[in-house]
């Protein structure tokens, strides 16, 4: 069983659970997910962030599904309907998303009107653009957090599970955004087993 980092307030255990992460990743059942996790964490925020207006591609869409899948639950149906988005949908659609922050739903419903897209992988995107207001949603971290009571993958549950990671990132430190306090709580729970929880989108 993992140690109760949610309610930890060392820093040292944090920042533990942190450096952790890409060893994690390693020891999950995926070849891939280690650099498909790096071009996500580190390649992706950079086009991003050059990229006027800021969208994203249908490529980038479909590697974004992948890795939210390889680290959770592989869903085939969900990558197919990805798939069938037009560029010119996605385009449209992920700037009015990116356009809108940092209001703290209404990018997740811009995303959220493409084909196989929920709420969770709307997150997805919306973390690699802007870590500091919208962590990915994962089920295995909401999870270590009591207040979130029962689980559900809808625009509401995730302003409560954003809400909550950003407050305990600015108590963690001033460095501290809630896309690492996420990470750090996936580490936590995923230490040397590869994730097996069937979740919804």
């Amino acid at each position: 069983m993992p140690n109760d980092l949610w309610t930890s307030i060392s820093i040292d255990e944090w920042q533990t659970a942190l450096q952790r992460y890409e060893r994690v990743l390693a020891r999950q059942n995926s070849e891939r997910l280690p650099e498909l996790d790096h071009w996500y964490r580190v390649e992706l925020p950079f086009l991003l962030s050059r990229r006027e207006p800021s969208h994203i591609t249908l490529s980038e869409l479909v590697e974004i599904t992948r890795w939210k899948m390889l680290r959770g639950v592989w869903r085939g149906r969900n990558l197919a309907l990805v798939k069938r988005n037009s560029e010119d949908d996605v385009k449209q659609k992920s700037q009015a998303a990116l356009e809108s922050m940092p209001h703290p739903t209404q990018p997740i419903r811009h995303l959220s009107d493409l084909a196989g897209v929920g709420p969770a992988t709307a997150s997805a995107v919306l973390a690699a653009a802007q870590p500091m207001h919208y962590p990915f949603f994962d089920e295995c971290v909401a999870a270590q957090i009591p207040e979130m009571g029962e689980l559900a993958y809808t625009v509401s549950c995730y302003d409560r599970y954003a809400a909550a990671l950003r407050l305990r990132a600015g108590q963690i430190g001033s460095h501290w955004n809630p896309v690492m306090v996420e990470r750090c709580l996936w580490a936590n729970v995923s230490d040397g087993t590869a994730l097996e929880t069937e979740v919804a989108l």
